[in-house]
């Protein structure tokens, strides 16, 4: 059986990247240009630079990327692209340049879920087999989710407001810590002890995700003990929100496993890459005796391996996008 190579793009945030991955799972080459430094210097990804910083790198990532392959775009045998969800100026760089190449080339255009990349980023490692549960936690989203088959995804629960890792930025800025905030919390936290203590939201049977709560209580928290002169701890705080928001992950994913006939598990999205969260994680599944699987750390924030990945099932089911494909800023699951 031919091997299938697939160019990807990503540009959905802040990361201009571009990889080649073979038949979905091998990755050939991959180059990640992040643009962390020119945005926390605002503390958080300003748009309009991101989308410009994009347009100014996005051909030297593809060089760079086809240096490392040894190949050329003549040689692949399809572009992907991430169209949803992001930013949609920094996603339109990607489509544009993604159609081009697809015109140029005279190569298959493929539209792919930025989500959904983020759960195939396991399949770099751990071939994924269905049915699957998964987590996916990152900047913009808290989603747990069953993987029928390649085809068919039941969205179980969903954040209804704030994502856990749009939360770690805002804590973080509140405790006076650069951007990006989640490593920073995660360090930080090492060295502390849960003292303080924190509410638990959506403690309740259902499989959604609610953090503005614990998010404002802490600055709450914080704004208190100022005014009051008192002494902010803040390792212990860090820690005591750190176990408070995991959690709430923790308790979601076991109401899940006590539900529903679950054997496999998967965690994916940038807060995947948080060790503390891997670790409890681990121990729920050793629980029930659930196989635990989760990216490489390279893998689990923003990269176009991902992309490549969740493209192969599409390229094979023929599912190609035309020159009309578009930007959007937010996505639904269930019509992956």
């Amino acid at each position: 059986m031919k091997d299938i190579n697939i160019l990807s793009v990503e540009t959905s945030c802040d990361e201009t990247s571009i990889a080649i991955i073979k038949n979905g799972c091998e990755v050939v080459a991959l180059t990640i240009l992040t643009q962390m430094d020119t945005h926390a210097n605002f503390g958080g990804v300003v748009p309009e630079i991101a989308s410009r910083m994009h347009t100014e790198n996005i051909t030297m990532v593809l060089e760079e990327t086809l240096k490392k392959s040894k190949m050329s775009v003549a040689d692949v045998d399809a572009i992907a692209v991430t169209y949803a969800p992001g930013l949609v100026g920094s996603l339109l760089v990607g489509i544009e340049f993604a159609k081009t190449l697809a015109l140029v080339y005279n190569k298959p255009l493929i539209a792919v879920n930025h989500t959904i990349g983020h759960i195939y980023a396991n399949n770099i490692e751990h071939e994924i087999s269905y049915p699957t549960l998964a987590l996916i936690v990152s900047g913009g989203h808290t989603d747990l989710v069953i993987l029928k088959s390649e085809k068919e995804i039941e969205v179980l629960g969903s954040t209804i407001d704030d994502s856990i890792g749009e939360v770690y930025d805002k804590v973080a800025r509140v405790l006076n810590m650069p951007y990006p905030g989640g490593p920073n919390i995660e360090r930080l936290a090492k060295s502390g002890k849960v003292t303080y203590d924190m509410p638990r939201p959506m403690d309740n049977d259902s499989y959604n995700f609610s953090y503005s709560g614990l998010k404002s209580y802490i600055i709450n928290l914080v704004h208190n003990e100022k005014q009051r002169n008192h002494e902010i701890r803040f390792n212990d705080l860090a820690a005591s929100f750190q176990v408070a928001a995991i959690d709430q992950l923790v308790r979601k994913v076991e109401l899940a496993f006590q539900n529903l006939d679950i054997k496999k598990f998967i965690l994916a999205g940038g807060v995947s890459a948080n060790s503390y969260l891997r670790e409890e994680m681990q121990k729920l599944c050793d629980k029930y005796h659930v196989l635990f699987h989760v990216p490489n750390k390279l893998y689990c924030t923003d990269n176009a391996a991902m992309i490549g990945c969740a493209a192969y099932p599409l390229y094979k089911a023929q599912k190609f996008a035309d020159f009309t494909l578009n930007a959007e800023s937010t996505s639904n699951l269930d019509n992956y």
